[in-house]
């Protein structure tokens, strides 16, 4: 990212400051005052030594400057340059299939919750991997696409947020998730299709077996990783029921058998990864989108985003508040 003003020559107006300073300092541009005094012929003159007060006027005679350095800014018309890429041919196809069983509130990958883990770990992948598209299924006792392979990355992201735990049942129907996501990608064009199973539990909801899904995902080229998060153990868990609002806390005793998961993920090609923090979360994600990465064809697009509004706000905001200041704090009549 670069920066530039479309217009350099507004930064004469700078010049003013100085040519204000030099004015007052000759007595031209005083501030028109009526002073009152009030003492004795031989008395003291009324001086204003309070040193809150004298904070408090220069730093409204700050904020006046800073608005007019804004304005200036204002006026050079700042402008950020970047470049994004712009493909032109398809890449990988990846559908998340993510568990949103209660279990996923538990609260153990380094203090946060399973859940807001793949969450961050899913936005890291996308936000280094634009040249991929996402899809999104939410799997419980039942499954649910939230997304088809799209490359609009913020409503993937925006979806992948709004995940609610409980939603769609107390269960872990990981046979039905993964066929949700395979029916979505068997028509797909793209050169390399897969899914990423994140779940912490075995599979006991549902009406499809894993492996009936996982023999589905090897006909239509498909290939499963999977990736088991969460701690073994008693872990503590903070859920909120999305229909009846009531909150539970307590701990979990968290144990499953990974087998199932490494034996369905080999078998289609892909990788188990066990992960209990999110830097080996991160790191499994990674390690998934080099396997599957295929050369594509780009060109580079420049944008330009202009700043001009938002100094402009900025200096409006440092006049009212040396405004404010110097009306209702230093009792001036400006």
């Amino acid at each position: 990212m670069s920066f530039s003003f479309m217009n350099p020559a507004a930064f004469f107006l700078l010049l003013a400051i100085p040519v204000f300073f030099v004015f007052r300092k000759i007595g031209l541009l005083q501030r028109i005052s009526f002073p009152i005094t009030f003492a004795d012929w031989d008395g003291f003159v009324f001086s204003w030594n309070d040193k809150l007060l004298n904070f408090t006027s220069a730093f409204s005679a700050i904020l006046v400057f800073t608005a007019f350095l804004f304005i200036v800014i204002a006026f050079a018309d700042p402008v950020a340059h970047t470049q994004e890429r712009v493909y032109t041919t398809r890449g990988t196809d990846i559908v998340f299939v993510v568990d949103t069983s209660p279990s996923m509130a538990a609260r153990d990958i380094g203090g946060m919750l399973r859940i807001d883990a793949a969450r961050q770990a899913a936005q890291t992948l996308v936000q280094n991997n634009t040249g991929a598209e996402y899809g999104l299924v939410a799997m419980g006792n039942e499954a649910a696409l939230l997304v088809p392979p799209t490359s609009d990355l913020e409503f993937f992201k925006s979806r992948l947020m709004s995940l609610k735990l409980g939603e769609l049942g107390e269960g872990t129907a990981i046979g039905t998730g993964l066929s949700s996501a395979i029916f979505h990608l068997s028509n797909s064009k793209a050169p390399s299709k897969c899914i990423i199973l994140i779940t912490d539990g075995e599979n006991n909801a549902g009406e499809i077996h894993p492996e009936t899904a996982a023999r589905l995902a090897i006909e239509n080229k498909i290939i499963i990783y999977a990736v088991g998060i969460g701690t073994r153990g008693s872990v503590p868990l903070d859920y909120k029921d999305p229909y009846t609002g009531k909150e539970y806390t307590g701990y979990l005793d968290s144990t499953f058998d990974s087998a199932p998961l490494e034996k369905l993920a080999l078998g289609s090609g892909g990788r188990y990864y066990g992960v209990e923090n999110i830097q080996a979360f991160s790191v499994a994600l990674s390690a998934i989108t080099k396997r599957q990465t295929v050369a594509q064809n780009y060109y580079l697009r420049n944008v330009n985003t202009f700043y001009y509004d938002e100094f402009l706000l900025a200096a409006v905001i440092a006049f009212t508040l040396a405004w404010l200041i110097r009306r209702f704090l230093l009792k001036e009549f400006v």
